[in-house]
């Protein structure tokens, strides 16, 4: 299976036949629901995995708008490396004082900064 990104799905998007066009719209909901529980390359979220991804994009969001890579953004706000990347991948989700810190980088990365300089 090839892998194409959102542009280029937009640029040539994914021709259906007027038999599957005519399947598609019948299906319910109940039937879309359940075509995507059996799909076992793309499992139904539950709301904890959900909450992990939603954490990942905003520690990648907060690191990106800091024009960090992993590695130093992690120094900087002296968080372990691999618990940064572990954010990111959407391992686990983390507790609230975690995201609580990642919601204030994203706010006020320099006043973050100017508190942690305050104990070197």
């Amino acid at each position: 299976m090839a892998r194409k990104t959102l542009a280029e799905l937009a640029a040539n998007p994914p021709t259906f036949s007027t038999e599957e066009r005519a399947r598609l719209a019948a299906m319910t909901d109940d039937a879309i629901d359940q075509q995507a529980d059996l799909d076992p390359i793309n499992p139904t979220m539950t709301d904890e995995a959900l909450d992990r991804a939603v954490f990942a994009r905003a520690v990648r969001e907060a690191r990106e708008q800091v024009g960090l890579t992993q590695p130093v953004f992690a120094e900087r706000y002296h968080i372990s490396l691999s618990r940064l990347r572990d954010w990111e991948r959407g391992r686990y989700k983390p507790d609230s004082v975690a995201t609580a810190y990642i919601k204030t980088i994203r706010h006020n990365p320099l006043a973050v900064e100017r508190a942690l300089k305050i104990d070197d």
